[in-house]
């Protein structure tokens, strides 16, 4: 692809990765690729915002060459130290050997203990800003958005923010903005994202984006690092991110399983048809085929979660032990939750699940269910009401 001009002199040299299927040691699914963008702004000065991941470093670079020499370069902003955004730089270096690097002192850090670079490097901090002609670059530090070293960019002359990996989403497509996309499409990447990515950190991104709108600095188009720019309503991913801080969610039920020989599974249909009964809106999932990360973007949006396993070795089978594993790293908060499961000898399943979900920070709705071997008609009965019964809990 050709670099794309998103602004009068403002251009996209990024790479798109189509066969993406995995990121952040496989713990997310990208079944619909990623793209790594970078930005690069033409004035008196040149600066480059963001780089790419190492192995598309000669498409950026050779972007960047259709436009300015490389050595014109006068920076180089680094948002981020994350080698999806900055394993580029050290083959960029070699050809702009002038040019400084710009970030936090944790981002000069980071990169240092990367890639072992001995560049001129400036530290900048908030309301810290650089001037390249016509246009100004002012910087807002976002620590654990979602790294230490973060940072966004912000040009006030074009009212645009480039904020790295804040509001993007996993999504290749020959497209470069919001308004040629499918939006639901759109929206359920960015959810997935933030799920999967982000959820931990919402009281953080919360204050930050009451910080940024505070400044009460204008933005017309907002350009991260991963996915599509927002240029028709940049609103949407900002009141959306907005919603996911403030914990926001609906009457809806989750449920997750991993069934041995199929008992399990009977109890946790029978549970979601007394969810559904009462007139809430349920999912229901077997981890062992479904996408974790697909799970993850649903929890994300649901006030209640059931769990569910047989026992095997008087605990919990691995792949739901894996799951919950995740689960308690992104500390869900406000949501109510309950175990289930089957088992056979001795029953440790339940208990184990529901030690995890004290952990991950959930309120216990209800004492777990369980029963022994294959639940007969009466116990499927008591399924059916457990679910109608956590139903009228949320």
């Amino acid at each position: 692809m050709k670099p794309f001009e998103i602004k009068k002199g403002i251009y996209w040299v990024g790479a798109v990765d189509w066969n993406a299927r995995s990121f952040h040691g496989h713990t997310y699914t990208t079944q619909r690729g990623t793209t790594y963008n970078a930005y690069l702004i033409v004035d008196e000065k040149i600066a480059l915002v963001d780089t790419v991941y190492g192995p598309f470093a000669n498409e950026m670079i050779e972007k960047i060459r259709d436009i300015v020499p490389l050595e014109k370069i006068d920076y180089v902003i680094a948002n981020h130290v994350e080698t999806d955004h900055s394993g580029a730089l050290p083959e960029l270096m070699k050809l702009c050997p002038k040019a400084k690097v710009v970030g936090t002192a944790k981002c000069k850090e980071g990169l240092y203990k990367h890639y072992y670079g001995n560049w001129d490097f400036q530290v900048v901090k908030t309301g810290d800003s650089i001037k390249l002609g016509k246009r100004t670059l002012s910087f807002v530090e976002a620590p654990m958005i979602h790294w230490p070293d973060s940072m966004f960019t912000y040009c006030p002359e074009e009212k645009l923010l480039l904020p790295n990996d804040a509001f993007g989403q996993h999504y290749a497509t020959s497209e470069r903005f919001d308004d040629g996309v499918d939006q639901s499409v759109l929206m359920d990447e960015a959810t997935k994202y933030y799920a999967n990515i982000l959820w931990p950190l919402g009281s953080m991104i919360l204050r930050k984006l009451e910080e940024v709108m505070k400044m009460g600095i204008p933005i017309d188009m907002i350009a991260p690092s991963h996915g599509i720019i927002w240029r028709k309503d940049p609103m949407k991913i900002v009141n959306a991110y907005l919603s996911w801080a403030k914990n926001e969610h609906a009457k809806k039920v989750v449920i997750i399983y991993e069934t041995m020989w199929g008992a399990t599974a009977k109890m946790a249909r029978a549970i979601a048809e007394g969810i559904t009964d009462s007139g809430v809106s349920v999912k229901l999932f077997d981890i062992n085929q479904s996408d974790k990360t697909e799970v993850i973007s649903q929890m994300l949006g649901a006030r209640g979660y059931l769990i569910g396993s047989s026992t095997h070795d008087n605990c919990m089978l691995p792949s739901i032990a894996g799951f919950l594993e995740l689960l308690k790293g992104l500390k869900p908060k406000g949501r109510s939750a309950a175990a289930f499961g089957s088992y056979g000898w001795a029953g440790g399943a339940v208990n184990s699940i529901e030690d995890i979900l004290k952990v991950a920070g959930l309120s216990i709705a209800l004492a777990p269910i369980s029963f022994k071997y294959v639940p007969d008609q009466n116990e499927m009965k008591k399924c059916y009401d457990y679910g109608k019964e956590f139903a009228a809990k949320l």
